[in-house]
């Protein structure tokens, strides 16, 4: 059984920085894709990074309104994959949520939420401006 779990939420002000974690174990297949999505109450969930495993190389994704301030990498012993997240605004407002799913060949990985058949239950992030 997939499980995910999410932690590092919290409350900071525009400007800082968090950085989110994501355990995760079941998966039967050694490449897959994890991603990280976003939720705020009322709107639909959005894709924010994601990351290839498998090998010893790394394919990242991210979205538009997050590249260059956030940065989703994986941990090489353990299986954890972090979002880092720099240069918080108050628009980055929302509960974030780890997925994982099962790579395919000669794709890239997703970052639309209906691509993930696995989720985590979600941390909160809370920026003040």
């Amino acid at each position: 059984q997939v499980q995910l779990m999410e932690s590092g939420g919290g409350s900071v002000q525009a400007g800082g920085s968090l950085r989110l974690s994501c355990d995760f174990s079941g998966m039967t297949t050694e490449k897959y894709y994890v991603g990280w999505s976003r939720q705020v109450p009322g709107k639909e969930r959005e894709g924010v990074a994601a990351i290839y495993i498998g090998g010893t190389g790394s394919i990242t994704r991210y979205a538009d309104y997050v590249r260059g301030r956030f940065t989703i990498s994986r941990e090489k012993v353990k299986i954890v994959v972090y979002l880092q997240m720099n240069s918080l605004m108050f628009a980055d407002t929302a509960i974030y949520y780890c997925a994982a799913v099962g790579s395919r060949p000669n794709s890239i990985p997703p970052l639309r939420s209906s691509d993930y058949p696995f989720w985590g239950q979600g941390t909160l992030v809370t920026v003040s401006s």
